[in-house]
């Protein structure tokens, strides 16, 4: 039996882990490979919060800072039991809660100040943990986006976890844009200042732009033994340099990836979902469920602030439930640059969308939160469009509903490593109209199982953009033949997770199955 452990900031095999795509990553990828029969752990931090009611397993001691540093080991009571997969936490003080999602930190002057610290305190707390054995002998260590890194830091670098050598390490990029850069020196969150007694070879740890600096982006690509990005079609991206805003590719890390390319260590494979033990929900009380969802955070004190804002959607959601609209189109996502720049850019695209929904009686239902100048811009949209009903807010029931109920999901990333979100959808007979970019050109065919919107220039995707949607929206009135034909086709497709770890069996994990 083969066995793995996966490190990662995020798991959603576990209670109240997730911010993003990651999450499902990590959740999904394990169960596969106990169904082949290997056994699979899977660590992150706790954030101060997800141990309380977790089992203590061991403490790890280590050096930090030229000081002792325990932290504590948990094993955690999955969402759903799987045979040979484990779920454990790593505990301590300095491993805080962020405001994003409870795990992720914001630092507004000094980018990823917080993040960095806790990180290093995990990864090393993780690297003790293997060489104490706590996870026995293993075959394979997948570490996942930049929060994960320092282990292999550690490993080329750190007398204490040279052992860590003799097995072989997996990176996995799901988003290159965020690189979890830090200097080396002059700050508390700092290589130096936690590291201060390692020999290091600063031009193999360097930010090619930024020499001062560390980019554990770029370790994670440098020393791994396999990188893998989340799509084929985002591999070919990252190869090629970016062009903001037009185009999104290797953000600074191209030569990296160039050199894991020829070196025959980097591999496009696309990202599964699941399609079994599906929630299915109740069909028609979409809106009704809304107003149930919006009245409950209405009685929290922490959405006090939106108590306006909330009440004013109750009103427009309470006229839809009583007269249903004829088409609804939906999003659900982060709200981020890499999400929905085309909004921000450009403050007629929203109108114009919004125009042809009310010309057939169309509404547009966006769920998410983040960053918060995304946030303004959609609040203030909702109050002049009354046809856009913005849910600033997470619920997982509502989620499920738009993913069933509604006609159109759209899905204008300015770049995308792989999308879940177009797979949750098509999984249901729902068309997206996507982006023609990364993950999406390998999920979306245009005509044929959704729609998508391409261009050279911004003003040209944003203007195709606006083209395709008429053109959805009337073929949704028109032809409801062919819309039927889109929507069954959209619904045969099958971005398996099988596939996807046979793929990872063979040129990532290089093993037998």
């Amino acid at each position: 039996m083969n066995n793995f452990l996966f490190v990662a900031a995020e798991n959603d095999g576990i209670a109240s882990c997730k911010a993003g795509g990651m999450g499902d990553v990590v959740r999904d990828v394990p169960r596969q490979i106990s169904e082949r029969g290997d056994g699979a752990h899977v660590i992150t931090p706790s954030y101060s919060r997800l141990h309380q009611n977790a089992t203590f397993k061991a403490n790890l001691t280590f050096q930090l800072r030229r000081e002792t540093y325990t932290a504590e080991l948990y094993e955690v009571n999955p969402k759903k039991e799987y045979a040979n997969v484990s779920h454990y936490l790593i505990h301590h003080p300095e491993i805080k809660a962020g405001d994003i999602a409870h795990i992720y930190h914001n630092d507004l002057t000094e980018p990823f100040f917080t993040d960095a610290i806790k990180f290093f305190i995990f990864c090393t707390a993780v690297a003790e943990a293997i060489k104490s054995g706590a996870f026995g002998k293993l075959d394979v260590v997948h570490l996942h986006d930049w929060h994960a890194s320092l282990v292999l830091f550690l490993r080329k670098f750190h007398p204490a976890y040279q052992e860590l050598k003799e097995i072989r390490f997996v990176y996995t990029i799901h988003n290159l844009a965020i690189q979890g850069i830090r200097p080396f020196s002059g700050s508390y969150s700092s290589v130096e200042s936690w590291f201060p007694e390692l020999n290091l070879n600063y031009e193999e740890l360097q930010d090619h732009r930024f020499r001062d600096c560390i980019n554990l982006m770029a370790i994670g690509i440098r020393f791994a033994d396999a990188v893998h990005t989340v799509s084929p079609s985002y591999k070919e991206d990252i190869l090629k340099p970016s062009a903001p805003p037009e185009f999104i590719g290797g953000e600074g890390l191209e030569e990296e990836l160039k050199q894991a390319d020829k070196e025959g260590r980097l591999f496009g494979i696309l990202n599964g979902s699941n399609y079994s033990n599906i929630n299915k929900v109740e069909k028609g009380i979409l809106f009704r469920q809304c107003i149930r969802r919006l009245f409950r955070w209405l009685q929290e004190e922490k959405k006090d602030y939106k108590a306006h804002y909330l009440a004013h959607t109750g009103e427009k959601l309470t006229r839809y439930q009583e007269d249903q609209p004829d088409f609804i189109c939906a999003s659900i996502a982060r709200l981020t640059e890499q999400k929905f720049y085309f909004f921000k850019d450009d403050p007629n695209l929203l109108p114009r969308l919004m125009e042809k929904l009310n010309e057939n009686n169309g509404v547009f239902i966006l769920l998410g939160t983040g960053a918060p100048e995304y946030e303004t811009i959609f609040r203030a949209a909702s109050y002049e469009h009354k046809n856009f009903i913005f849910i600033n807010a997470q619920s997982e029931s509502i989620i499920d509903m738009l993913y069933q109920e509604s006609d159109l999901y759209l899905m204008p990333s300015l770049f995308e490593p792989c999308g879940i979100s177009q797979m949750l959808a098509m999984r249901n007979g729902q068309p997206c109209l996507v982006h023609h970019t990364g993950g999406l050109k390998d999920t979306v065919i245009h005509g044929k199982t959704g729609f998508s919107f391409t261009g050279n220039t911004l003003e040209e995707k944003i203007e195709d953009f606006v083209k395709v949607f008429s053109e959805t929206v009337d073929l949704f009135f028109r032809d409801k033949k062919e819309w039927k034909k889109i929507s069954a086709n959209a619904k045969k497709q099958k971005f398996t997770w099988k596939k996807s770890v046979d793929d990872y069996y063979k040129y990532l994990y290089s093993l037998n199955f």
